[in-house]
């Protein structure tokens, strides 16, 4: 399976979550809410959709799980919210144990198994493992050299702080960008693989 990261990012390359005002105030993050200005529902929701039929499992960490958990299954009837209710998916957790892992469908890796696991899985024949937040776990995924595409949907925004899915290791790993699209609301999706040195 290809591991296919899709991250909503800022100028300044941040991704905290960017739903509401209260869902993610670590770090003393206050711009809850920041990608709702520059949604675009054909460009960017399109993107999500079309990602959303090539997977096959999705990954999460532990929080963005808890996250997505909490607010889908309630959903049910909209077609993107059955697909994603009905995919296999998997959790990077220590601390939720398997009786907590409500969502229908999924499976508790532990941490100290992630990379080996999460490995095999990328070994295994099918369709994507999708990801979306979980940056504690991209930014482990691209240290290992794990990715094989990342879909960046920057919105026109500085935020001044927060989260990042780039390891500060001073190692270089170049991209290719494969496609790019803009939406109105001057949203841009890149879509980037690694890309050989020469």
């Amino acid at each position: 399976m290809r591991i296919v990261i899709s991250e909503f990012i800022s100028l300044d390359g941040v991704v905290q979550a960017p739903g509401g005002p209260e869902e993610d105030t670590d770090g003393g993050f206050a711009h809850g809410g920041w990608s709702h200005p520059y949604f675009d529902p054909e460009v960017v929701g399109g993107a999500f959709a079309a990602g959303l039929e090539q997977a096959e499992a999705l990954l999460y960490g532990r929080r963005t799980y808890l996250t997505m958990a909490g607010a889908w299954p309630e959903r049910a009837g909209d077609p993107f919210a059955d697909r994603l209710n009905a995919l296999k998916k998997y959790v990077v957790t220590d601390t939720l144990s398997d009786d907590e892992l409500t969502w229908n469908n999924t499976e508790r890796i532990a941490g100290s198994e992630a990379v080996e696991r999460i490995r095999a899985l990328r070994a295994a024949p099918g369709g994507d493992l999708a990801m979306m937040g979980s940056p504690t776990l991209v930014r482990t995924l691209i240290s290992e050299g794990l990715v094989d595409e990342l879909q960046l949907i920057q919105m026109p925004v500085i935020l001044g702080g927060g989260k990042s899915i780039f390891p500060e290791d001073g190692a270089k790993r170049p991209f290719e960008l494969v496609s790019t699209a803009q939406g109105k609301t001057g949203v841009q999706v890149n879509v980037y693989r690694p890309a050989g040195e020469g």
